[in-house]
């Protein structure tokens, strides 16, 4: 059980720091001016949620159901659902300034791509968090846990995209990251999908027994 459900826990924490760094960061980088402080807003919503996230996952893979009055499970349930709307609503505003004509020396393909690959990595993460809401209070539903371990796969396959997209941008649409910019968004992308596969281990091995 520990061979993997302790390495999982670290990293998802460690991601969880890492993303309250990173709103930090883009904060003291560019302040409240324009809209910078809206992607501040969304990297603090996601660690709160995932850390309530990894609190109810280590249980899960204790072997441990989680009540449905446990306390951060009914947080979990009720704010995942506003990171998500938040997060589409990032992407719809890009997708209609990119359609008002906000972009055009951009690479239609590359943008067509991107606008795919970012809502598609949403949505894949909104399933990861309510997959575990319903999940955590039987753990021994196997077929739900293999659910999890799926979403979990493909969550981290589209953090990757997402994190070529954000390290390697599209010319035309957005500058390319210079010096600390790059190394934050980098190695932001690279832990996102080293916890999502470990996470995704943890639970492929966790004790099917309720406690």
């Amino acid at each position: 059980m520990t061979r993997w459900r302790t390495p999982a826990l670290a990293a998802l924490w460690l991601q969880v720091a890492g993303l309250v760094a990173l709103a930090a960061y883009l904060l003291g980088r560019g302040g409240l001016a324009g809209l910078g402080w809206t992607s501040a807003a969304e990297s603090l919503l996601a660690a709160l949620v995932l850390g309530l996230w990894t609190a109810v996952l280590g249980r899960l893979t204790a072997g441990r159901g989680t009540p449905p009055e446990h306390g951060p499970l009914r947080a979990l349930r009720g704010l995942f659902p506003w990171l998500t709307s938040l997060r589409l609503a990032l992407w719809f505003l890009t997708l209609v300034a990119v359609l008002g004509g906000a972009a055009p020396q951009a690479n239609a393909v590359a943008l067509a791509a991107l606008l795919s690959v970012w809502p598609a990595a949403v949505l894949a993460g909104n399933a990861v968090y309510g997959t575990l809401v319903r999940l955590a209070p039987e753990p021994g539903d196997l077929l739900r846990r293999t659910r999890l371990a799926d979403w979990l796969n493909v969550a981290a396959a589209l953090s990757l995209a997402m994190t070529v997209f954000n390290v390697v941008p599209i010319a035309g649409f957005s500058s390319s990251p210079q010096g600390a910019d790059l190394w934050v968004y980098g190695l932001s992308g690279a832990l996102d999908v080293g916890a999502t596969l470990l996470a995704r281990q943890a639970v492929l091995h966790a004790p099917p027994r309720q406690g």
